[in-house]
């Protein structure tokens, strides 16, 4: 019997990968030949995907899936491929949603008794309206919530991180050396380069300045702002954090806050004269999944979320657009764009319930440096 054993131990060792690898979605396959990674990586995406099974079967029988995100459609084919081989039997329905169509209007919807979506994410600095109108469902029930870090997820389990996010600031090569990037923020106030317009801000501060509040304290950040608004004096700009990058590689300014990691990556492996730079502390986060209260597709919105949130899940959303995985198994260098950027520095990590918090003081004080200096109104 013992020898027979040890037989089946050594075959089990002998098995080449490509064997296991074979068992994976075709998608899954392309994903892990693109990005130069051994299927070993996924040797325990069985138990990963391991769900109970009322689940599926009610999966099945509900059919559908509905989902709000911030995806490029083209970029959630590419993601949700795999999900789609696997699940074959549910037709998803995707949008992708401006913030006001993802969390104000979803919100205003769902108050109404209408539930427009199933899946959202992506609805930082909006999460506390959420938990005040009990609009998210507890996923702590989902096998793979063990799979994020601490930090990275709900306490009470209304939201779990699908992807870490970093927002620092890009600038175009063309204009900018690279001995005049700050090391620290306080430093941009310091070098002329970047004076008059040769930085430009969004209005978005709840991305960078947050998290920069809570780890450097109220005065460090409203001095810095101030200095930033009175004598940096950069461009007010009301674009989206996307479209900002658009402007600087345009030339339009040689430096842009906040920028992420991810947005800034596929730019520059589209040609773009830009690349990526971040002061310390790092603002960070991890971007929001939660899933409607209420759903009629409450099973298939299960499924989903926890396939998100094991290996195959997350290496196919960094495959799709790059962005980090938050996946606690999955922290490697070769999966953060800009590596040797972000590794080893110093983070300033923003979580929702520093919205309730901290993130009206900061807006309020945010708004008279914004307008007082002449910006406008944010585009919703």
């Amino acid at each position: 019997m013992a020898f027979r054993w040890m037989a089946l131990v050594f075959f089990l060792m002998m098995v080449p990968l490509s064997a296991f690898s074979a068992s994976l979605p075709k998608a899954t396959q392309d994903v892990l030949k693109k990005l130069k990674l051994d299927p070993s990586i996924f040797s325990d995406l069985d138990k990963e995907l391991s769900i109970p099974q009322p689940w599926l079967d009610g999966a099945k029988k509900e059919g559908k899936l509905r989902i709000y995100s911030t995806w490029d459609p083209p970029k959630a084919d590419v993601l949700l491929q795999p999900f789609k081989e696997r699940y074959p039997f549910l037709a998803i329905e995707y949008n992708r949603a401006s913030h006001e169509d993802r969390a104000v209007r979803t919100l205003v919807a769902f108050k109404n008794k209408r539930l427009v979506t199933d899946i959202i994410s992506g609805i930082g600095g909006s999460f506390f309206l959420f938990k005040e109108a009990n609009a998210l469902e507890n996923l702590k029930n989902l096998p793979n919530w063990k799979n994020n870090p601490e930090g990275t997820s709900d306490p009470d389990g209304l939201w779990v991180g699908m992807h870490l996010r970093y927002w620092c600031m890009a600038y175009n090569t063309k204009a900018v050396k690279k001995e005049n990037l700050p090391r620290r923020w306080d430093d941009l106030a310091i070098n002329p380069v970047w004076r008059d317009g040769n930085l430009a801000v969004g209005n978005r501060p709840q991305l960078w300045a947050l998290p920069l509040w809570k780890a450097k304290g109220e005065k460090w950040t409203k001095d810095f702002l101030t200095k930033l608004f009175t004598e940096v004096k950069p461009q007010l700009r009301r674009e989206g954090m996307n479209a900002l990058l658009g402007l600087l590689s345009a030339g339009e300014f040689n430096g842009a806050i906040p920028s992420a990691e991810y947005r800034t990556y596929q730019m520059v492996l589209d040609g773009a004269p830009i690349s990526y730079h971040c002061p310390e502390p790092i603002p960070a986060s991890a971007s929001e999944m939660g899933i409607l209260k209420g759903t009629p597709n409450p099973n298939a919105s299960r499924l989903f979320a926890n396939w998100f949130l094991s290996k195959e899940g997350q290496l196919s959303q960094y495959y799709a657009d790059y962005a980090p995985p938050v996946h606690s198994g999955l922290q490697r260098k070769e999966l953060v764009p800009f590596a040797e950027q972000i590794v080893g520095k110093e983070r300033a990590f923003r979580d929702p319930a520093i919205e309730t918090e901290i993130q009206p003081k900061l807006l309020e004080f945010w708004d008279q440096l914004w307008f007082r200096s002449g910006g406008k109104a944010r585009r919703s």
